[in-house]
């Protein structure tokens, strides 16, 4: 499953120089991670609201290559490239017009907050729409 995010840059993401300011990509990808879920069917307010599940970041990292300005249109695809047992790593590609401008990820972890905070396995039915051809589930 390929889940794609669009929106444009707005003045308050760039910074002096008028180039979109590093932090921003990572709040994009949070963004799309979110968008991912939702686009699979779960929602991270629906399952907060009905489970207390949620799934907070563990590690993120993100490569730019081209800079981005006030009004472009970006495209963010993302995918699960890595399934665990309690943990997920899912790519970002950034696009605009068709050309990569940058790429990251997320790595987190599928947790409960009914009590004190602890990741769980990833239920069945959400690894199988997470999951496409080419990622790699891993025992763990």
């Amino acid at each position: 499953m390929i889940a794609e995010f669009r929106f444009g840059v707005r003045w308050g993401d760039t910074d002096a120089a008028g180039i979109v300011f590093y932090p921003n990509f990572y709040k994009w990808m949070d963004d799309a991670t979110h968008e991912f879920l939702s686009a699979i069917g779960y929602p991270t307010s629906t399952l907060y609201a009905e489970q207390q599940v949620n799934v907070p970041l563990l590690e993120a990292n993100c490569q730019f290559k081209s800079p981005l300005f006030f009004e472009d249109r970006v495209t963010v695809r993302s995918a699960v490239v890595e399934l665990h047992q309690k943990v997920f790593k899912i790519n970002h590609e950034f696009f605009k017009d068709e050309k990569l401008v940058a790429e990251g990820f997320e790595i987190r972890a599928w947790t409960s907050f009914k009590e004190k905070p602890k990741s769980y396995p990833i239920p069945d039915e959400v690894r199988e729409k997470m999951m496409p051809a080419n990622a790699k589930a891993v025992n763990g």
